[in-house]
């Protein structure tokens, strides 16, 4: 299986000591799972690199013959400024630091630095670059409009413009190594959005999938990171955690609002360092996937409240997706219902119906507190029943009628309807606006109107022609 290589663009190492970049190039292949490397022990050759090769990063040696390293600075920056460079140096000068600074350098090192300190500002710069590229292609993006692979998102069903946003950063974000958050309530969608992720990045290795809620410590990390024979009791043979099975490719932890204190501190370590430890072993393995996680909590607020650290949400927040719910889509909603039906059809052996047009009315006017997983089980259990051309609506009805004994419609009662600081309105006019609210919402349906209503449909009739004749 090919390994892809990471950062998606080049690093190029610039230094006249070949012993200098072939150590360099190893520390952060092992150390900093930096794979796509580039190296040039002639300063001359360097421009030319450029040109040719998609480099994101340079860093440079100040002292190399026939081009100094200022001077390919000052032309990097000049000629390609959307190129990050390093100074790498042997000379510890302040002043010779801060003037390559001014000259637009990332980041100054010396060659006696700690490694450890050198790599880590090596990948500080290229999530720099990583971020900088992402903004200008999702600017591309929105001012044109466009998708650049919708084959990535064909088995997602919509026309919503936030969805499409939505596509758009995916499409942005899709080849950084960084972690995606993705957020929304239950039944969004959120597991689709997650395959559309790995698809986009173009990984060779496969999407693995964990849900992670109710997993105590030991079970999480014994899941992620696997173990050695004999590092527990019945630990009879080694295994692979889900970690390594998903090497190459991408490893979605769902329901990630729900790991416990313990089991954060693990997932942030990981995600800090790039390693992790199966169980049992004292030998370090490289996380060669990319992380995706999946909540329908509000991290933000679980932060806030003391449980989920902070560290680790503002590390998982680098590119966050939120999903809107079913009932902010409404567009989708006569799209997935025909989506759903010929589905079902198909999978019960029956030919799929016509419905009336009062159904996707009546679907529109509903919360769906199970988002798109509710709406899909509605149809399959519609077709279920189904006998006749067109299909009744009486499975919709009973399951709307079913749900609204829960907590959303008592949310709903609970909502201020009226401003605090304006005159309260009479009897009669609030029962003329629930009336017009209602049939505006039924689309001038009085049977539907009238059944929201909690009235006959002959009183609203009646209502409405006193109406009409008081209005005369």
């Amino acid at each position: 299986m090919s390994q892809s290589l990471y950062p998606a663009f080049g690093l190029l190492l610039v230094d006249d000591e070949p012993a200098f970049l072939r150590s360099l190039s190893i520390a952060l292949e092992r150390n900093g799972g930096i794979t796509h490397i580039h190296r040039c022990q002639d300063s001359r050759d360097v421009m030319d690199i450029l040109a040719r090769e998609n480099i994101g990063l340079v860093t440079l040696d100040l002292t190399m013959p026939h081009l100094s390293g200022e001077e390919l600075l000052a032309r990097i920056v000049e000629e390609y400024p959307d190129v990050g460079v390093i100074v790498i140096s042997g000379l510890n000068q302040v002043e010779t630091a801060v003037n390559c600074i001014k000259l637009g350098a990332f980041d100054y090192f010396v060659k006696t630095d700690e490694e450890s300190r050198l790599i880590e500002g090596i990948r500080r710069a290229i999530r720099l670059q990583e971020l900088s590229q992402e903004n200008q292609a999702l600017r591309r993006r929105v001012l044109c409009d466009t998708l650049e692979h919708p084959e990535a998102f064909a088995h997602i069903v919509t026309a919503d413009r936030a969805m499409r946003s939505v596509f758009q950063y995916l499409e942005s974000v899709a080849l950084t190594r960084q972690p995606i958050l993705i957020t929304g309530e239950s039944g969004v969608g959120k597991e689709l959005i997650a395959r559309a992720a790995h698809t986009l990045s173009g990984r060779s290795g496969p999407l693995v999938c964990v849900n992670v809620a109710g997993l105590d410590d030991n079970v999480f990390a014994d899941t992620l990171f696997g173990h050695q024979r004999g590092a527990f009791t019945g630990a009879d043979q080694p295994r692979a955690g889900m970690i390594e099975q998903a090497a190459g490719g991408t490893l979605l932890l769902d329901e990630i609002g729900d790991l416990s204190p313990a089991s954060q501190v693990k997932l942030l370590r990981l995600l800090q360092e790039g390693e992790y430890y199966p169980l049992g072993s004292d030998r370090p393995k490289r996380l060669q996937a990319r992380v995706v996680v999946a909540t329908h909590h509000d991290l933000g607020e679980k932060q806030r409240t003391g449980t989920f650290r902070k560290d680790l949400y503002y590390r998982l927040r680098t590119h966050q997706v939120h999903i809107p719910p079913l009932r902010q889509r409404k567009q989708d909603i006569a799209l997935l219902l025909d989506h759903f039906l010929a589905e079902a059809a198909e999978e019960l052996g029956k030919s799929k119906p016509s419905y009336p047009p009062e159904l996707t009315v009546l679907l529109g006017n509903y919360a769906f507190p199970g988002n798109v997983r509710e709406l899909r089980a509605m149809a399959f259990d519609a077709m279920s029943q189904h006998r006749s051309r067109t299909l009744s609506m009486d499975a919709f009805r009973r399951d709307i009628d079913q749900a609204s004994g829960g907590d959303i419609p008592s949310r709903h009662r609970q909502r201020a309807v009226f401003a605090p600081d304006e005159p309260l309105p009479t009897l009669d006019e609030v029962a003329d606006l629930l009336v017009e609210e209602a049939l505006h919402r039924a689309e001038g349906n009085q049977s539907m109107a009238s059944r929201w209503l909690g009235i006959s449909q002959p009183a609203l009739s009646k209502r409405l022609k006193k109406r009409r004749s008081e209005g005369s």
